[in-house]
């Protein structure tokens, strides 16, 4: 049985604005998570704790995101997805790790209400 998705804040409406090649290697990137696998274009998200990816996707030298949180509960939460514009090289712009921050706080207890 695959876990349930929960769309965080605008992180749906984000997705939608990517490229389709992006939004179905994302979308098959996050159905392989809802039955428990991870695909290979995932990793971990740096500087939020544990039980939180990244899938990353480059489409025509653009570089997109989406992040999910899956220790929570038996649903699976996209916190934010994003086109990465970082000036600073590889590493992912303050404002979106301190958005993924925002989304996650209040994910962390929603298995307590459900």
């Amino acid at each position: 049985m695959p876990r349930e998705v929960v769309w965080m804040g605008d992180s749906k409406k984000q997705l939608k604005a990517f490229p389709k090649e992006t939004q179905r290697s994302m979308g098959g990137a996050l159905m392989l998570a809802q039955f428990g696998g991870t695909a290979d274009n995932v990793k971990p998200f740096k500087g939020v704790g544990s039980g939180v990816f990244e899938i990353v996707e480059s489409h025509y030298k653009n570089a997109y995101r989406m992040v999910y949180g899956v220790q929570i509960g038996e649903k699976i939460y996209v916190l934010h997805a994003f086109q990465k514009k970082s000036k600073t090289g590889i590493k992912t712009p303050k404002s979106d790790v301190d958005l993924v921050k925002q989304q996650q706080f209040p994910v962390s207890f929603a298995h307590l209400t459900d």
